[in-house]
């Protein structure tokens, strides 16, 4: 039996968890004994100080084969972990060991959360009853390719808008990297090694010890091992945007035979993606990271053998005949049957004096996770009162001095889910200030103060601030569209019903039927999300959109 050893030189690691200290102890004797020189045993006696352990462990670099948990566990069950430890290691194999009791429950929780096997205590004596199955999961896992990527070294300033754009790709795409201020000694040495110095910030070094100088988005992503071109000329659908409702549109394209490929600009997942946490998704009582959910989809979406596209910016939409071309703004082209327009919304733009020079220099818009840690005691404010928003707030609340919400309204009942505002009053470090915006940003290279204006009595005031995180309106990215999709005046597309009466198709529509109900001005071309016209802005129905677009599409393919 080999244990294959990582790129940073450390064993695959077999994983043990029971809250049995003396059950847990016996268990990783036993697999010392017969895996102790080729593998490193981790033990572990709940849940929750594992998952915190396979987080350790993915940031290093590190393999996992097997995670071996026990069923009945107090705060967090066997298949609790099991089935959070998969959004680390996908690949590892899960097996679970119960009493005899559980059965049935281990056999259902093969189909819960895709169990490898379960393993009925005692498993004495090993010889037949542990290391057998161990091995056969060792084996299986060899067999198949889930290697993680070695670290990627990022050295850059810490108020660079560059360096946290950089930063904010690599975490958003799910690439581990370790950062380095370009002030430490070892980004100083990183640098020199480079031959790079200050002014030519962000320097990234690639797992194959690539050192790319400032670097785009696109150079980063053709070197840690994201898709950049499609594999095809022609689809029978392109989806253009990976937030939910493309990725759902990507699932159910691919999973019912289609030739499906998903083109993203910056990274899977959207707005929703950059949600610390979603708490009224069907399906998860205890709520879901945004991150966490659209990973899972786009390794859905995967699976069932879509394509999915990073780094690729949609310029134009041509139509010739039954034939789609969506031509990308560095000229190349990819051409379908069908196109689904899932580009969703972009947070609207402060253009208060100030704002503009200091964005990505302690003004984040959207979440900036990566910025989190510098919040760390910190008065930190928000400007929106909508869920994202609160979300942030009290992701933010649990590390910083004082979170503060800046909303235009008199309220946050208008904008904000109830569950949501009932959590943030509940949380004393979270301030709310009604009917107020932000008037000025004031700073030396970063910020460091924020002038407000309170609307109701025509006042300003200034505070000490160093982060600001946005999170306002809904700005379509449609431009590209202009004389070809028909689009409201805000920009948003319109598909359907809204585009005529019942009596009279759009103009210039050439079929002898009326336009499906999402699909645009174009025939074969459809729209699905937050971009839509009249869309409800919410997870759930945007992927329910896009899932309803595939059905559209095979009755428009049915017409041709």
């Amino acid at each position: 039996m080999t244990g294959p050893g990582n790129a940073n030189g450390a064993r695959t690691s077999i994983m043990t968890i029971d809250d049995d200290p003396g059950v847990s102890r016996a268990v990783a004797r036993d697999l010392r004994r017969r895996y102790g020189d080729t593998h490193r045993i981790v033990r572990a006696e709940s849940g929750e100080k594992a998952l915190d352990a396979l987080r350790e462990m993915k940031l290093r670099g590190d393999s996992v084969a097997v995670l071996l948990a026990d069923y009945r566990m107090p705060g967090m069950s066997g298949l609790d972990f099991l089935e959070a430890a998969a959004d680390l290691y996908p690949g590892a194999r899960r097996v679970l060991l119960t009493a005899y009791a559980d059965t049935s429950a281990a056999i259902d929780a093969i189909n819960v959360v895709d169990l490898d096997y379960y393993l009925l205590k005692p498993w004495d004596p090993p010889e037949e009853k542990l290391y057998p199955v161990i091995d056969a999961q060792l084996e299986a896992w060899a067999a198949t390719d889930h290697h993680p990527v070695p670290e990627t070294k990022v050295v850059g300033h810490r108020w660079s808008a560059r360096s946290s754009q950089t930063r904010e790709f690599l975490a958003r795409n799910q690439v581990p990297y370790r950062w380095y201020t370009s002030e430490t000694p070892e980004g100083k040495r990183l640098l020199a090694a480079a031959e790079a110095d200050e002014h030519t910030l962000p320097l990234v070094i690639t797992p194959d010890g690539t050192a790319l100088v400032a670097p785009s988005d696109a150079d980063i992503a053709g070197r840690v091992g994201l898709s950049t071109t499609p594999a095809k000329d022609f689809y029978d659908v392109v989806v253009i945007g990976g937030g939910p409702a493309g990725l759902g549109a990507a699932v159910y394209g691919a999973s019912e035979g289609l030739r499906t490929v998903l083109i993203e600009r910056l990274a899977t997942g959207g707005q929703a993606g950059q949600s610390s946490r979603i708490e009224n998704y069907l399906g998860f009582p205890d709520g879901v990271s945004g991150a966490q959910l659209t990973e899972r989809a786009r390794r859905q979406a995967v699976r069932f053998g879509a394509e999915v596209i990073t780094t690729r910016d949609a310029a134009t939409l041509e139509v010739a005949g039954p034939a789609r071309t969506v031509r990308f703004a560095d000229g190349d082209s990819i051409e379908a049957h069908t196109v689904i327009l899932a580009t969703g919304v972009s947070y609207r733009k402060i253009d208060a004096p100030g704002c503009g020079e200091l964005t990505g220099r302690g003004i984040y818009y959207g979440s900036a996770l990566t910025e989190a840690s510098g919040c760390v005691d910190q008065d930190v404010y928000i400007v929106g009162g909508a869920n994202s928003a609160g979300q942030a707030a009290v992701y933010l609340a649990r590390h910083a001095r004082s979170v503060t919400l800046l909303v235009r309204g008199t309220s946050l009942q208008a904008s904000m889910s109830y569950y949501l505002v009932q959590q943030l009053e509940a949380i004393d470090n979270i301030h709310v200030r009604t009917c107020t915006e932000v008037a000025e940003a004031h700073g030396d290279g970063h910020l460091q103060r924020l002038t407000l204006r309170d609307n109701a009595n025509s006042t300003t005031e200034t505070v000490d601030a160093p982060y600001l995180f946005v999170f306002i309106g809904a700005a379509p990215r449609t431009d590209w569209l202009d004389g070809v999709v028909v689009r409201d005046e805000r920009g948003f597309v319109l598909a359907g019903p809204d585009l005529g009466t019942a009596d009279a198709p759009p103009a210039g529509w050439n079929l002898d039927r009326h336009p499906f109900h999402l699909e645009t001005s174009v025939p074969g071309v459809f729209v699905a999300g937050d971009v839509r016209a009249e869309s409800a802005k919410r997870v759930a129905s945007a992927v329910g959109e896009g899932a309803m677009a595939v059905m559209l599409v095979h009755r428009y393919l049915e017409g041709l």
